[in-house]
């Protein structure tokens, strides 16, 4: 089964891929540090971030994302079959590790959203020791993302209690934007939490002609803006997804450097 709400989807796990638009990478020496600065020798380049979501859960596609010869921020399940692994995966080829937080959509089953998941139900306490538990379980986790959460992020007590944590813990907080209604950013600026939000969904529809013509939005996108954050997914569009990103990282490095959604919020502050 695959989540959903209007972007998210995944098999017992989630959705959100997110994208930054930046240039080429090169991994022929050590993998980058997923927080180290943009070199200071480009300082005014553009930038793409690609965030894949719906990690953790052995999913169709993780192989294909991984091997990717650019940097990535890779959003992991919290206490799913393959978490860890991923997780450590991730680090260990230079990716930006973030936690894909389950929350409860507008509309959708609760069984869709996986253990841990952040509801409306439950009490103030709860949910914030079920983001410390989160974040706990992914290891190198610099950052965390919405999975699903079309009613949770529009909720501003609770993401006020989420935030909090994410501060604590001294995380980045990236809005996957699965509702025009979320308070995540508005948030994030009013309590200091470094934050991004996601601009263009890869693959909420999985065929290869859709994925294709949000690829040809995201190269015209950075063609006039200085950055692109775009969320994709492994799971039922993973492989198509990662086909397609590999066959456009060339065109897209032309204009662009690739990025992680941490770098990307680092050069922001600097």
């Amino acid at each position: 089964m695959y989540w959903t709400t209007r972007i998210k989807y995944i098999p017992l796990s989630a959705v959100a891929i997110l994208f930054l638009c930046t240039n080429t990478f090169a991994f022929a020496t050590a993998p980058p540090s997923p927080i180290s600065p943009i070199p200071e020798s480009n300082p005014n380049k553009k930038v793409i971030a690609f965030v894949i979501d719906d990690f953790g859960n052995n999913m169709a596609g993780t192989e294909e994302m991984m091997a990717l010869p650019v940097p990535l921020t890779v959003a992991v399940m919290p206490f799913m079959p393959s978490t860890k692994k991923d997780a450590e995966l991730a680090h260990q080829k230079g990716h930006a590790v973030f936690v894909h937080m389950p929350m409860e959509p507008n509309k959708g089953k609760k069984s869709w959203l996986g253990p841990g998941a952040i509801t409306t139900d439950l009490s103030d306490e709860e949910i914030k020791q079920r983001v410390q538990k989160a974040i706990n379980d992914v290891p190198h986790a610099v950052g965390m993302n919405n999975h699903m959460g079309s009613k949770i992020t529009a909720n501003e007590h609770i993401m006020r209690i989420i935030m909090g944590v994410v501060k604590e813990r001294g995380l980045i907080y990236l809005d996957s934007k699965t509702t025009d209604k979320s308070v995540a950013i508005k948030l994030a600026e009013e309590m200091g939490v470094p934050h991004a939000e996601n601009q263009i969904f890869l693959d909420d529809v999985y065929s290869i002609p859709h994925i294709t013509q949000q690829m040809e939005r995201i190269h015209k996108h950075i063609r006039t803006h200085p950055q692109c954050i775009s969320i994709g997914h492994v799971g039922p569009p993973g492989k198509k997804t990662a086909s397609i990103l590999r066959q456009y990282i060339p065109r897209l490095q032309k204009e662009a450097e690739f990025v992680t959604v941490s770098q990307l919020v680092h050069q922001s502050l600097h």
